[in-house]
């Protein structure tokens, strides 16, 4: 069913932590209804709202970082190019920003 996608170890962390967020961010929204707040980003955002922009986020740093490895290489003069953990780390970071002061 899912041979048609390279399921490497980062791949599944990343989309298993997307399926756990979703799950108790739900879970969470129905014990605790949100309220509009204004963080640092342009408008008033729920929890929800804030997920969302964070997933978008992670997602796109991810794709940078993937497509800027081997240029990170080279710019970095390393033998091998760098770790996608490192990509899905920073994503993380910015997914966390977003959350709690956006």
């Amino acid at each position: 069913m899912f041979d048609w996608m390279v399921w490497t170890t980062p791949v599944a962390v990343f989309f298993s932590c997307i399926v756990l967020m979703l799950a108790v961010m739900t879970v969470w929204e129905m014990k605790s209804p949100t309220t509009l707040r204004k963080g640092w980003l342009p408008m008033q955002t729920t929890r929800g709202d804030r997920l969302f922009v964070g997933l978008l986020s992670a997602a796109y740093i991810n794709l940078a970082f993937i497509g800027l490895a081997g240029q990170l290489q080279e710019w970095l003069h390393l033998e091998e190019e760098p770790s996608i953990w490192w990509g899905t780390g920073l994503s993380a970071l910015v997914l966390l920003l977003v959350m709690r002061r956006g």
